[in-house]
């Protein structure tokens, strides 16, 4: 489907970091949801996307998308303008399980802190956002998770920030006050295999995305796999475009998430 950009600017002056919406009347993705993109000439597969927020404002449906350019397709996504069409396919996955009346903790790294804006939206003050950035020069979007009554609790690898360290330690500070009923994650893999060990800690259920390479973002490749743990106890495979991206972290077989 074919979508009228609106706006793509970037986020922080000087980084590769990017803000698109698009007009999207019948692109109505839940949070965690995915989507693909064609990305022009020479560029054969479509490129993953993570939904950052649906939304409608003056009666028009906006699609949110808020990314990095790491390669030729995402470059050339950064090159579109207001006025022109992008192809997207989707929302697609399996998106978060939103609960009525909890807690929430969103815990974000780097560029993880996209998909959990339309959360923030969903549960506004009864959600603290643990965001943890390499420096203050990447800190951004802080204002919009508060722009939904969610508190944002900043800290970097450098302490440029003011506070130095990982975003385990807002995490574990968080939930030694009691009261969260369940974790959104999404980030490094290593950043979300230690919330998912402080979350059994505490026994506060956790939801983790996952990013893997997709190619067809439909499942039928099987390029997207990430071990997980089965039903019957087993270790099996599940595929990130369609079974996910979000797991449940206890599914998550985290040795092998490399």
């Amino acid at each position: 489907m074919k979508y009228k950009i609106l706006s793509n600017t970037p986020l922080r002056e000087g980084l590769e970091l990017f803000d698109m919406r698009v007009c999207a009347p019948d692109f109505n993705a839940l949070p965690g949801q995915i989507a693909h993109f064609l990305c022009g000439e020479g560029t054969t597969l479509r490129r993953p996307l993570s939904v950052c927020d649906c939304y409608s404002q003056s009666g028009m449906q906006i699609a949110r998308f808020c990314y990095e350019v790491r390669g030729k397709g995402t470059k050339w996504i950064s090159e579109r303008i207001a006025g022109e069409e992008v192809d997207i396919l989707g929302p697609l996955g399996h998106g978060f399980e939103t609960v009525d009346g909890a807690k929430a903790v969103l815990v974000g790294g780097g560029i993880g802190i996209y998909p959990l804006m339309s959360l923030s939206r969903i549960y506004g003050k009864n959600a603290v956002a643990l965001l943890g950035f390499r420096d203050a020069a990447h800190i951004n979007l802080t204002e919009d998770f508060e722009a939904y009554g969610t508190e944002a609790r900043v800290i970097t690898d450098d302490g440029s920030s003011g506070r130095q360290g990982f975003v385990t330690v807002l995490l574990d500070e968080a939930l030694k006050s009691g009261g969260y009923d369940i974790i959104y994650v999404c980030g490094p893999k290593p950043m979300m295999a230690a919330v998912s060990k402080i979350a059994e800690k505490y026994g506060v259920r956790c939801q983790v995305s996952m990013e893997e390479h997709m190619a067809c973002g439909v499942g039928a490749c099987l390029g997207c796999v990430c071990q997980t743990m089965l039903a019957d106890g087993n270790h099996g495979y599940k595929r990130v475009c369609v079974d996910g991206p979000v797991f449940e972290s206890s599914e998550i077989i985290w040795e092998a998430a490399k």
